[in-house]
């Protein structure tokens, strides 16, 4: 345990940016659930609708370092992937043919 006055009051300033850094993570991962959930269940407009806000929460994260850059970008780049692969095709758009 701490024993000077600064020393107690630097383990308190960092209790509370630990707890503040947890919920933050915790939010992160519970967007990303959900964006998956619906991505699953071929909910694509909601799953697009969520993805701003998926964008902005990794991209705060990164810059307070909650998550590190490169880990930021590639949740980012896999939920985009993930929401944009399971676009159906339309009627109208043929098929690609093998060269």
């Amino acid at each position: 345990m701490p024993i000077t006055k600064s020393a107690k009051k630097a383990l308190r300033q960092s209790e509370r940016k630990r707890k503040r850094n947890l919920l933050k993570k915790k939010k992160i991962k519970e967007v990303l659930k959900k964006i998956r959930a619906l991505a699953l269940e071929n909910k694509l407009e909601q799953a697009k609708k969520l993805l701003p806000q998926v964008y902005k929460l990794i991209d705060k994260g990164a810059k307070t370092n909650i998550i590190k850059e490169n880990t930021a970008a590639r949740k980012k780049s896999r939920i985009t992937k993930l929401v944009s692969k399971k676009q159906p095709r339309s009627e109208k758009d043929p098929e690609p043919t093998p060269a």
